[in-house]
């Protein structure tokens, strides 16, 4: 049986060995994210690159280019060929943010209402609905069919946002260490729960929640990670 989080110990972690070290690129590693279903991983980096690997052979599959725009925060949608990718350059056009094809490296639609850089993406796992934060102190909910905005919700400070393994519910960390929870079916409403990261202020860096949904994981802009409780929002660890 697969350890739990409460038996995650850190001599369990230590006995970990490394699988496979990719070295096609010795640069700072911007992003990265896994399939949810397939076998791959993609990255983006400072260079401009996006990269597709095979986790089950170890391989690098494809790797993109992406001058005009660059290359910051990525994630899969359903698709395993299609990724989003948030803009590094050229923001202040509107294009910020971009739903491309790996397979013909081609942009199959732009999404434009950030008016600076994207720093959280997130995919809901149920449907084709997606947010974004971004440094203009906005949440926006998107869908892959469509160029306009779905939603918006105004914040403070750099959000991060996700989704909980079912797509119900989603979670925004912002400034001062605060975690709102909203129903992803009715988030107009506001967040039916709030919680604080209680003595770190830090901006939350990601957030993600686990499996079965009664954990999330944060990190922090000063270097601390976190586990809390989903439902009270109590340091697990």
């Amino acid at each position: 049986m697969a350890a739990t989080l409460s038996q995650l110990d850190d001599g369990i972690v230590r006995s970990m060995a490394i699988g496979a070290v990719f070295t096609d690129y010795a640069g700072k590693i911007s992003c990265l994210d896994f399939h949810r279903k397939e076998d791959l991983l993609v990255t983006s980096s400072e260079d401009d690159s996006i990269r597709l690997y095979n986790t089950t052979s170890a391989t690098l599959s494809k790797t993109t280019y992406h001058k005009k725009h660059g290359a910051d925060r990525v994630c899969f949608t359903h698709h395993p060929s299609s990724i989003l990718c948030s803009s590094r350059y050229n923001v202040e056009s509107g294009e910020s943010l971009r739903y491309l094809s790996l397979y013909d490296n081609r942009c199959l639609r732009y999404f434009k209402g950030h008016k600076d850089r994207v720093v959280s993406l997130c995919m809901s796992p149920v449907n084709d609905s997606f947010m974004s934060g971004s440094l203009d102190h906005s949440v926006r909910i998107w869908d892959l069919r469509v160029n306009a905005c779905q939603g918006i919700l105004r914040l403070r400070g750099r959000p991060s946002v996700a989704y909980d393994q079912q797509g119900l519910v989603f979670a925004v960390a912002m400034e001062g260490g605060a975690i709102k929870l909203f129903d992803s079916r009715s988030y107009d409403k506001g967040p039916f729960d709030t919680f604080l990261v209680g003595g770190d202020t830090a901006e939350v860096s990601d957030i993600k929640f686990s499996n079965d949904g009664k954990s999330v994981l944060l990190t922090t802009t000063n270097n601390h990670i976190y586990v809390l409780d989903a439902y009270g929002g109590e340091k697990v660890s």
